[in-house]
């Protein structure tokens, strides 16, 4: 396949997606909840409906597996080698609070790994991408520029999620060394750990496969890692019948000792 063609016209399948969410945002627009009391507003369903259009004009035979799509039963999905994973609107509570921090995801999955990444943030216009074996970059007024992960420095910066935080992280955390604590929406954690800004991202909430994938790609591909907490393996995706991730850290240098620090007395 070719990879940068595809990320050429994914970012701009991005684009127009979170132009279309942006239309909403400007509106008195109303907020939905789904089973699982998730919110759903009219963005999310507009900038799924570009997405798995555009995509499925650009790659017929690929399969497209959306947060607001249809949720395929894991026989089928177990016979995919390769498929499109998007959140069309990540982030939707950031959308509802109106604090700028929610994004667009897509990502292509290859025998279960992500190998081409893209995060879009409607607000600032800043668009992170990767793709395998070529690094990870961000475009933001038409300046491009490389991210690369940093070593941890004598105070490391963690991100905690703005909406999500639980008893079992804080016992998690309490094992990290001295540190700065930084609260972000949606996958712009990722965005930032990728680009050197910050250097852990701990997540013991549930999340889906569709919040992880872009990301995870853009932050391995920038030198960092995105890894199970139980065995510490790079997070894999479509193996099995629940979407639900297991709990992960994304990490910018791979070299140091989270591993030790984060399971100490567990």
């Amino acid at each position: 396949m070719d990879l940068p063609a595809l990320l050429d016209r994914c970012t701009m399948i991005a684009a127009e997606a979170g132009a279309a969410i942006m239309k909403v945002y400007a509106t008195d627009f109303v907020v939905r909840h789904k089973e699982d009391d998730s919110p759903l507003t009219q963005a999310d369903v507009a900038a799924h409906r570009i997405i798995a259009d555009a995509l499925g004009k650009l790659e017929p035979r690929l399969p497209c597996l959306s947060e607001e799509g249809a949720h395929l039963p894991f026989a089928e999905r177990s016979q995919w080698r390769r498929y499109w994973l998007v959140d069309p609107l990540d982030g939707t509570r950031e959308f509802v609070k109106r604090n700028g921090e929610f994004t667009v995801n897509i990502a292509l999955i290859v025998d279960d790994r992500p190998v081409l990444g893209v995060i879009y943030a409607p607000v600032t216009k800043a668009l992170y991408c990767a793709v395998r074996g070529q690094g990870s970059w961000r475009t933001q007024a038409g300046v491009r520029a490389a991210l690369h992960t940093r070593t941890v420095p004598a105070e490391p910066s963690l991100l905690v999620s703005k909406s999500h935080r639980s008893d079992e992280l804080d016992a998690l955390l309490a094992h990290a060394p001295p540190h700065v604590e930084n609260h972000r929406g949606s996958s712009l954690k990722f965005c930032l750990i990728a680009a050197g800004e910050a250097d852990l991202y701990p997540r013991t909430g549930a999340t889906c496969e569709w919040d992880t994938a872009a990301g995870q790609c853009i932050v391995e591909q920038a030198g960092g890692a995105v890894l199970s907490l139980s065995d510490w393996s790079p997070l894999r995706y479509n193996q099995k019948e629940s979407l639900i991730n297991p709990s992960f850290v994304a990490v910018g240098d791979p070299r140091f000792g989270w591993r030790e620090y984060l399971h100490a007395g567990t």
